[in-house]
């Protein structure tokens, strides 16, 4: 009898792709096999956002569309997961009769058990449970890229911005124990991994649990020192609870990357009193400062809402002020938008949507042109890549490869006639030629191959007999960051924080 096969699909931030690579691997574990591509599956995932307005308009026509499926496939079955499914929970079946299972941000492992339980009992399985049962990283996990690796320090947040539903759904903030993730970092560099992301909804406010305000500034030179590491990036960070000695580690570690996410959300200290944000335009801008002192390289990038209830011209104005000041690389800018059951939804003043419209235009004029003058000052500079699988969309068509530099930035490099080609998890230091707002081009002079034991492990990972697929199912736990997973819709980090 042939093993049933499984699909998940992703949607949303780092974390719900951290949490799909254990969903995959918690079905791999049960004995499921991943469908090949553009193949149907008899079991298909969907790991949902809740942060976005058309999140639910989303989930629903994907559902739809998943019903003509499932009619014409006997046995399939169809799971709805993440932040919309805690939220929604039982409307889901209400709305989708044909969805099998639905299961929360808390208990995502009872997906196999559901799974086997819906089957049984012919009839749709709804579990939301209020406290996280199991730790994420402490499942099993299909990752998908051998190189590189999400490790998640924290789950939850005890902020209360007024916008963000993710407090709602994730829970107050629960740390792990430093020497588990330090054990679960040592485990994926034993696998070849040379580049760790750390997660968190709010990642530098590691250690309240545990009462060490300075824990995660300790967490980032002790997990920076652990031998074969190459490179370490977290993300996202809160500047409530950004100290001097995270800067300090970040500046003294050299496997710390120089690249700070910062979500910034509104320049205006008025409107960020009204967010609940515990930081002003001063102590953003300082932080910046500061950061640039240490790192004078480094790149900083951002998060930011337009169109915050109430908010004014000035009040606006203040946020391109900060994007100026601050220099940015780039910047993830949303339209504001009610999310049912958040403070701001029933505030007053809503700003009118083409007066929203009008000023994201502008903003996302001005963060182009700021992040494209960051950008030509690598023209004619070295850059050190560590080369990805399929960053590039049109790299087929170029003959170049992709990766990330140290600051994060995507580069896209061409290989010289003769030269030895590198394998993703390789490293390379090229020569930029061309700058974008968004991306570097190196084509020459410079090409400097490095094998490492990422590119072994790739290349492991890929020729082995039983690798059909490419991924890396380990018993626990792109470049820059891991490889999303198959299909996703991915947004920079939950409730922007």
């Amino acid at each position: 009898m042939n093993a049933r096969t499984y699909e998940v699909r992703t949607y949303g931030c780092q974390m719900n792709v951290h949490d799909s690579e254990r969903l995959a691997g918690l079905l791999e574990d049960a004995g499921y096999v991943r469908a090949g591509d553009g193949a149907a599956a008899d079991v298909v995932v969907l790991n949902t956002c809740a942060v976005r307005e058309n999140a639910d308009n989303k989930l629903y026509g994907n559902l739809g569309h998943l019903a003509s499926v499932k009619s014409a496939r006997d046995g399939m079955q169809i799971a709805v997961g993440g932040c919309l499914a805690q939220k929604d929970r039982s409307e889901i079946t209400r709305r989708a009769p044909w969805v099998d299972v639905v299961f929360g941000t808390h208990n995502v492992g009872s997906l196999p058990a559901l799974l086997d339980r819906a089957r049984v009992e012919q009839e749709a399985q709804v579990e939301i449970v209020e406290a996280l049962e199991t730790f994420p990283s402490d499942l099993p996990s299909r990752r998908e890229s051998p190189y590189a690796a999400w490790v998640a320090i924290s789950v939850g947040c005890n902020n209360t911005c007024t916008f963000c539903i993710v407090p709602a759904l994730r829970g107050r903030e629960r740390d792990r124990r430093p020497g588990d993730v330090l054990a679960e970092v040592q485990a994926l560099v034993a696998e070849g991994v040379i580049e760790v992301t750390l997660l968190g909804q709010n990642v530098n406010a590691y250690g309240v649990e545990f009462g060490d305000r300075y824990a995660f500034g300790k967490l980032l030179r002790t997990v920076g020192a652990v031998d074969g590491l190459e490179r370490v990036r977290f993300t996202s960070p809160h500047p409530r609870d950004f100290t001097d000695d995270v800067i300090a580690a970040m500046a003294e570690t050299p496997t710390v990357m120089p690249q700070l996410h910062m979500p910034l959300q509104s320049g205006s200290d008025r409107v960020l009193r009204a967010m609940r944000r515990s930081y002003r335009q001063e102590r953003y801008l300082g932080i910046v400062e500061k950061v640039r002192r240490a790192m004078p390289h480094a790149a900083i990038t951002t998060d930011i809402i337009v169109g915050f209830p109430g908010e004014t011209d000035a009040d606006f104005e203040d946020t391109l002020h900060v994007v100026r000041e601050a220099r940015f690389a780039s910047a993830f800018t949303f339209q504001y938008s009610k999310r049912p059951g958040t403070p701001a939804a029933t505030m007053d003043d809503q700003v009118p949507p083409e007066v929203v419209r009008e000023r994201y235009q502008r903003l996302a004029e001005l963060v182009e042109e700021v992040a494209w003058a960051e950008s030509l000052a690598f023209v004619s500079r070295d850059v050190e890549v560590l080369v990805a699988e399929g960053e590039g969309r049109k790299d087929g068509a170029t003959h170049r490869l992709s990766g990330r530099a140290r600051d994060n930035r995507l580069v896209h490099f061409s290989i010289p006639d003769g030269a030895a080609s590198p394998r993703p998890g390789d490293m390379v230091t090229v020569q930029v030629s061309y700058a974008a707002p968004h991306h570097l081009v190196a084509d020459g002079p410079t090409y400097e191959l490095r094998r490492t034991r990422a590119g072994d492990a790739y290349e492991r990972a890929t020729t082995a007999p039983a690798a059909a697929a490419p991924g890396v199912l380990l018993g626990m736990p792109t470049v820059g960051a891991p490889a999303p997973l198959p299909v996703a819709d991915t947004a920079p980090a939950c409730g922007h924080a």
